[in-house]
């Protein structure tokens, strides 16, 4: 594919669809402007119309994903977390360094309910990088929104990991015990 060649509607969808599916990867939505030669917001717009056709796409921090329903079955968790801000990267480096994947990250908004966003770091080089984004951005962590109470969704390839993972947290007080 050509950056000069401006790929218009359906086609440029499609190319989009195909990446995403075929190379088992993240795309930023600057990358797919650049590949496709349109603007990042009109990527946003095509991710947006892929979605409405049930295409598991996925906007993560690190880019879009394509969920492929051939991913090996996961063991599955929700943990309830309590911290500060600047203990988000010792939390998640935790995670990551026994085996986990962070899915995502839910709080309960008084107004809007449950609110959640994915997160998809599964070692320390993701974790960096989420970390950046949310610096470069200036964002906010979800969890500022409700004194640090935040729950995740948590996979590894087995129960023990997990386990052993929710260990790990619970000695170094971020678990929320029962």
């Amino acid at each position: 594919m050509t950056e000069t060649k401006k790929l218009l509607g359906d086609e440029r969808r499609a190319y989009i669809l195909s990446l995403l599916q075929n190379n088992g990867r993240t795309y930023t939505g600057s990358e797919l402007a650049k590949l496709t030669n349109v603007s990042r917001q009109i990527i946003v717009g095509d991710i947006t119309l892929l979605k409405a056709k049930n295409e598991p796409i996925l906007a993560t921090s690190q880019g879009y994903i394509y969920l492929s329903p051939s991913k090996p079955a996961l063991y599955e968790k929700i943990v309830a977390c309590n911290h500060g801000p600047e203990r988000t990267e010792e939390e998640l480096n935790l995670f990551v360094d026994n085996g986990v994947t962070v899915k995502d990250v839910k709080i309960e908004h008084p107004v809007y309910g449950d609110l959640t966003a994915s997160i998809l770091v599964s070692n320390r080089k993701e974790v960096q990088q989420f970390m950046k984004k949310i610096a470069h951005t200036n964002a906010s962590y979800l969890s500022q929104l409700t004194e640090g109470i935040h729950l995740h969704t948590i996979s590894a390839s087995s129960e023990r990991i997990l386990k052993e993972a929710e260990e790990a947290l619970k000695s170094a007080k971020f678990l929320i015990e029962d």
